[in-house]
């Protein structure tokens, strides 16, 4: 287990591409976080950086309190998951995952036993006796997972570890390495671009995009309180509606249409008064029924639904804007058969961003 500090951390390539501009992060002994954005958002140059991978153009990296930057990659006492497995292919699934336990000279029964435990907790126990070469993308994955596991190592480092395996399988491995993690309570930093292990995995989520920081927060604080609009856009399914308007008279006037502004929200845009403003508003804040109706009276709209998915539980909904389409998720509870929808804004769960700065619109 170890406490990673990275202070004022940059990457510049020789041809002059900065990856990573000004990177600070405190992570936590035993803290699971996950480095999350777009591709070339330079969340894998900052895993590798830690991981002595990649050299450090500037600022300091600590482990348990000694600056690492020139030490070697082997004297981190970290084991990381690569993308691309870097498994032994001359050596079996079980001389694979054993083989760090082997180095430190282990005795055979305890290789055994930890072997065969991991083994089955990623579903291997059948292809222990297996090259790697006889097995399937999502098995080699899980054997690389296995591996670094077993170590038992200071820090975990874990680049898109999933992203070679089927819908259903990434679940349960995802909640295994989860699970793992809490038991054992080592320093974790995940690297992902997929929003959802990212939200269901970390105890803290750096979203990063363009080689910035954008925010760090827990997942529920990024979903519910984003510092910006590319924060809010990047997290959440669907993606959130975002709506270009004007602040007067306590309504937010767009389309040639409106709603009346909450009451939380009034005294933080006053500074707005008709100036323009954008509104992000998720699609499952965007309700329907009688219920919703009398809530929000004053933020009712008759929308064209364009189309419509049927989900099971719920549907997703496409209605029509004068200047642009929404999406909102609304309960399969209702039968959705006209060609316009009566739908309210639930204005108390709206955001209000600054249009040249896009950062979110906070009382001071």
């Amino acid at each position: 287990m170890a406490e990673i500090i990275l202070k004022n951390v940059n990457k510049i390539y020789p041809n002059g591409a900065h990856a990573v501009y000004d990177f600070n992060l405190e992570i936590k002994d035993g803290e699971f976080i996950v480095l999350v954005g777009p591709s070339g958002c330079g969340k894998s140059t900052t895993l590798r950086m830690i991981a002595g991978l990649e050299g450090i153009t500037s600022g300091d990296l600590y482990i348990d309190g000694e600056r690492v930057n020139l030490l070697a990659p082997m004297d981190r006492d970290i084991a990381m998951v690569f993308q691309n497995y870097a498994l032994y292919y001359n050596m079996s699934v079980y001389d694979n995952m054993g083989i760090s336990l082997k180095l430190r000279h282990e005795q055979k029964n305890i290789i055994h036993k930890t072997v065969k435990d991991m083994a089955m907790r990623f579903d291997l126990t059948d292809y222990l006796n297996r090259l790697p070469s006889n097995l399937s993308g999502g098995q080699k994955q899980r054997v690389a997972l296995g591996r670094a596991v077993v170590r038992n190592p200071k820090v975990f480092l874990m680049d898109e570890p999933l992203s070679n395996l089927d819908a259903k399988l990434r679940e349960k491995t995802r909640s295994e390495i989860v699970k793992l993690q809490k038991e054992l309570k080592t320093t974790t930093i995940y690297v992902t671009h997929d929003q959802v292990e990212a939200m269901t995995m970390a105890d803290r989520i750096v979203v990063m995009n363009e080689g910035y920081i954008q925010q760090i927060a827990t997942p529920f604080d990024l979903y519910n309180y984003p510092d910006n609009m590319f924060v809010a856009g990047f997290i959440g399914m669907p993606n959130i509606n975002f709506i270009e308007g004007t602040v007067h008279d306590n309504y937010f006037h767009f389309d040639g249409m409106k709603v009346a502004i909450d009451e939380a929200s009034i005294p933080k845009l006053k500074a707005y008064e008709n100036k323009e403003v954008i509104m992000g508003i998720r699609p499952e804040y965007i309700e329907f029924g009688e219920k919703a109706y009398e809530s929000f009276p004053d933020a009712i709209l008759d929308l064209p639904m364009i189309h419509k998915e049927f989900l099971g539980d719920e549907y997703y909904v496409e209605l029509k804007l004068p200047s642009q389409e929404i999406t909102a998720r609304i309960s399969s509870e209702f039968h959705l058969t006209s060609q316009n929808l009566k739908v309210v804004f639930n204005m108390k769960k709206v955001h209000f961003f600054d249009k040249e700065t896009t950062k979110r619109i906070v009382e001071e």
